[in-house]
Order: C-alpha cells, then sequence, then structure tokens
C-alpha cells in the first residue's frame, strides 16, 4: 500500500470562511509535518438548521435580569444544539477518510476527530508544515480550509491543524525598578480592599454561584492558595479542575502562566469566597481555548453563572473563523444568563502591534463580552481615592479602541457617534501595577497588575449581586449602555489615555463607562 504523504492535498469546491492562515511574523517553514504524525482537531458545527433560529431578544434586551427569561442548559442543548444528521455527515466524512470521531457533542456543536497528518491534509485541502519562529515553533499552515459538498454549511470551523500558541496572559508584575510609576506611587491593595473601594454589596460571598476561569497555560498551588486565604481570614475556595484538550494543572514558577491562573482565583475567590471556582485548563491554541469556553458555557456540573478570561492577543492574531465561533458561543451564553468577562489588554490602544494601526483585543472585543479595561488609582490624604486611566508607557496601558472585525452592536450605537466597529472596553477598575493586587504565587508574596485582574474582580461583584437577586445577571452590556445610564452603577474616568484614545465623560475607549459602585449596580438591577 502506498504511504501518505502531506503533499497530496485534496481542493475540494467549499471553502470555510474565515478560515485563512498566514504564519507567524517571522516564522520559517521546516518542511512539511511527517505525514504518520497523530492529530486531533475539533470541528465545529452549525446550528440545527430543522430547529427554531436563537432568539436571544429576551436575553439580551435593556431588561433587568428578574424579567428575562434564560434557557437551561439543557433546553439549550435540545433547541440550539447542532443535529444528529449534521453529526453523522461529519463521522462519515471522517471514516471515508480514514480518521477516528473521538467524541461529540450536540450542545457545543464539536465533533472531535483524530488522524495521521496525511489523513488531515487529504481531508481539509491543506499542507500542514512545521515551523521555527523566534519564540519557539509550532506546526502550522497557510490558506483556507476546503470541506466537500456534503458538508458545505455544515462545518464552520475546524481547529487544531495549526497549533500554534496564540494568546497571552493580561498581567504585569510589580517590579522594582520595571515601572517608572511604581517608586511614585508604591500602592497596593488586597481584592477585598478593592471591593471596599468599589462599595461591593456587603452580606454576600457568592455562596450558591460557580465562577468559570479560563486558563490556557499554568497552575495554582493548594498550599499557596491556603496561605494567602489565611492571610486575609477567609477559608480556602473550593477550586474545581476541568481538563480541556488534555491540558492539566501544571504549576511552575511565578513568572510563568501561573501568575495569571493564582491571579484570577485569588480576586474572584476572595471578593466571593463562598462561590465555587471552576478553572479550566486548555492549551493555548485556538482550538484549546475555544474548546475551554464551549465547555464552560454548557457546563451542566459546575453551572458557572460567570465567566472569566484574562487571556486573549490582537484581533489580528486570530482566524476570522475563530472569532465568529467565540463570539458565537458567548451568544449561546447570554441565552444560558451565563455573563462573560474579557480583559481588555495591556498594551494600549496599538494592543502591541508594531504596525502603526491601532488594535483591539480579542475575546474582549466580540460583541457578547464584558470588556474590562484599567485605572490606576491614587490615594489622597483625607479624601476619595482618584481615578484615572491605565497608562505607564505604550507596553503597560489598558487596551481599548474600536474592532476592526466586529460591526457596532446596537447597544453601542448611542455612543461613540461615527464609529462603526464595535468598541472597547465596556467597563474598568484598579489594573497599574503600581496601584496594583496584593497575590501570592509560587511561594512568593507579589504585587500583580494588568486588566487580568480586572475580569475576576467584576466577575466576583457579579456572582455577590447573582445570589442576592436568585437569578443570574446576565448580559450585562445593553443595561450598561441603556437604562443603567445616569444611575450611578460605574464611576466614570475622564482623565488621561491609552495612546490614541483619550478619556472623555460618558464612555469612551479607555475605560468604558468607568469603574463599579457595586452596591448601586445591585440595587439598580433589583428594581
Amino acid at each position: 500500500m502506498p504511504k501518505e504523504t502531506t503533499m497530496a492535498t485534496t481542493s475540494h469546491p467549499n471553502i470555510i470562511p474565515g478560515s485563512g492562515q498566514l504564519a507567524l511574523q517571522g516564522a520559517v517553514a521546516l518542511g512539511p509535518v511527517a505525514d504518520e504524525q497523530t492529530i486531533e482537531i475539533t470541528v465545529r458545527l452549525r446550528h440545527a438548521p430543522e430547529r427554531a433560529q436563537l432568539d436571544l431578544q429576551a436575553a439580551a434586551a435593556d431588561t433587568r435580569p428578574l424579567a428575562r427569561q434564560y434557557l437551561s442548559r439543557e433546553q439549550f442543548a435540545q433547541a440550539h444544539g447542532a443535529s444528529d444528521a449534521d453529526i453523522a455527515k461529519v463521522e462519515d466524512f471522517a471514516a471515508q477518510h480514514g480518521m477516528v470521531v473521538i467524541s461529540s457533542n450536540a450542545a457545543q456543536r464539536r465533533v472531535v476527530l483524530a488522524g495521521t497528518a496525511a489523513q488531515m491534509c487529504s481531508a481539509f485541502g491543506v499542507q500542514l508544515e512545521e515551523y521555527e519562529y523566534p519564540d519557539g515553533s509550532y506546526r502550522g499552515r497557510v490558506g483556507e480550509l476546503s470541506v466537500p459538498d456534503e458538508l458545505a454549511g455544515v462545518v464552520e470551523g475546524v481547529f487544531g491543524l495549526d497549533d500554534r500558541p496564540v494568546a497571552t496572559p493580561k498581567f504585569q508584575r510589580l517590579q522594582a525598578d520595571g515601572f517608572a510609576s511604581a517608586a511614585a506611587a508604591n500602592i497596593s491593595f488586597s481584592p477585598p480592599q478593592l471591593a471596599s473601594l468599589y462599595n461591593f454589596p456587603q452580606g454576600l460571598d457568592g455562596s450558591g454561584q460557580c465562577i468559570g476561569i479560563i486558563e490556557l497555560g499554568g497552575g495554582s498551588r493548594p498550599r499557596d492558595l491556603k496561605i494567602y486565604f489565611h492571610e486575609l481570614g477567609l477559608k480556602p475556595p473550593c477550586v474545581k479542575t476541568v481538563s480541556i484538550d488534555h491540558a492539566k494543572n501544571r504549576p511552575t514558577t511565578a513568572n510563568s502562566a501561573d501568575g495569571e491562573v493564582m491571579l484570577d482565583i485569588e480576586v474572584a475567590a476572595s471578593v466571593a469566597p463562598g462561590a465555587t471556582i471552576a478553572v479550566y485548563y486548555a492549551p493555548n491554541t485556538e482550538r484549546g481555548f475555544l474548546d475551554a469556553i464551549t465547555a464552560a458555557v454548557h457546563d451542566e456540573v459546575n453551572q458557572p453563572s460567570v465567566i472569566s478570561i484574562s487571556w486573549g492577543a490582537p484581533e489580528s492574531a486570530w482566524t476570522g473563523q475563530a472569532m465568529t465561533a467565540f463570539e458565537q458561543a458567548f451568544t449561546d451564553a447570554a441565552a444560558m444568563g451565563v455573563t462573560i468577562l474579557c480583559a481588555a489588554g495591556d498594551n494600549g490602544s496599538t494592543d502591541g502591534v508594531a504596525d502603526g494601526a491601532q488594535h483591539v483585543d480579542f475575546p474582549a472585543s466580540a460583541p457578547h463580552a464584558l470588556a474590562c479595561g484599567g485605572t490606576r488609582v491614587a490615594l489622597q490624604d483625607g479624601g476619595p481615592a482618584v481615578e484615572t486611566v491605565w497608562n505607564s508607557g505604550p507596553n503597560s496601558a489598558t487596551g481599548g479602541g474600536y474592532s476592526n472585525f466586529f460591526s457596532r452592536p446596537d447597544y453601542q450605537l448611542g455612543v461613540a457617534d461615527g464609529q462603526a466597529k464595535r468598541g472597547v472596553p465596556d467597563v474598568a477598575a484598579d489594573a497599574d501595577p503600581a496601584s496594583g493586587y496584593k497575590v501570592r504565587v509560587d511561594g512568593q508574596n507579589l504585587v500583580f497588575g494588568g486588566t487580568s485582574a480586572v475580569a475576576p474582580l467584576w466577575a466576583g461583584l457579579l456572582a455577590l449581586i447573582n445570589q442576592r437577586l436568585g437569578h443570574p445577571v446576565g448580559f450585562l452590556n445593553p443595561l450598561l449602555y441603556g437604562s443603567l445610564q445616569g444611575k450611578g452603577v460605574t464611576r466614570d474616568v475622564t482623565d488621561g489615555n491609552n495612546g490614541a484614545q483619550q478619556a472623555t465623560a460618558g464612555w469612551d475607549a479607555c475605560t468604558g463607562w468607568g469603574c463599579p459602585d457595586g452596591e448601586k449596580l445591585l440595587q439598580a438591577l433589583s428594581n
């Protein structure tokens, strides 16, 4: 039997929209991937065509949470998952190419396949290469993916052929010589101190709620959590680990992704200590990230009511199929009353892209995400804290600006006149490392900043509010831009910039509507 080769690809007539891919900047192709290399992929399917189309009016309108009718996860799966017929088509296609079906999930609209590189290349009309770039190596592809006629419109994305790292954590460690502002400020807070600063509602601890956290590397150490929460006078949180695509809780060092994991857990759990924390560990690839999100959104065991995401990358780093699939998953979350919170980035209005243009971070730029920007807190003797836009330089400043991919959502029609695209962020909180968060990572007491801290802080607040309401807040954006305006639920930040974007009264593309007033937000959502 002749040996299959990755050079012999089959070109199908139907291109998967948004599947185009470029090599990483500075990457050099070393040659084709070995034919026999085993690859696991996620095939994402459309909503079942014979079922009712997703109607989000009740979940996405400017309506108080208590008046919203959400679908249970089981109801959503039955009404809006992938169809058995479409799943069967993918399974037949896999068999034709010698691939194995690992699993399928109608609610998550995914089928997981495994096969050799040669089989994958033949199946999707692509050539896979080994690449080397300044920061490492990866298996990758360029160009678009294609499928035969029977899968046209059925398959909306194929993830995992390319395993390049896609996202970075949005935290920054305060270094003695790393931030010029540190010497001038030298302020740090425990998360409960910031909760007090932001008037989080009293007498609540998040009991009965689950906060989901997405992590793409690193891990947590139980001993560190025990010591940290003991020093805060709190019971260590109930932390559950969920493994996605074979990833594990693997702590390494404080300068690694451990910092992100510990920051997320410690911030969220210390402001909502009664909440369960479900941490979804996934590989740092488009496939791993997407699979973690869909797993968390549709998790019938832990049932998170809020999901905090502190990883991301400039929109230009993503395929269109990935950004579309993430936004669809966030839309699904809204239908089930789940709030998605995303860090807006730590590299100012360019998001760290050195092309002279302005960029925003994804997935924060997804319209169904609550994008979380950053401020700097300054304390005044005898007076209230003063907050300005976090900007300590181009590589230490809140992200913010306008998407190049997503159109302006309806809820933003009243702001940013003249802009046709989604504006980021929606809200903000303390993020400057010079007024940062006290954390414990890998045996060290440290101070971290970054918009990574803002997403779990807001997640903890919403868990408290969900507890009090006895009903999920869900998709908050239409309310923030609608009937909550003028209710004092956020404190406007009007001083500073993040590069190209300038703070102004009202919403702006630096800190959104501003920082939370937790008690006022609770009261406004209770009416």
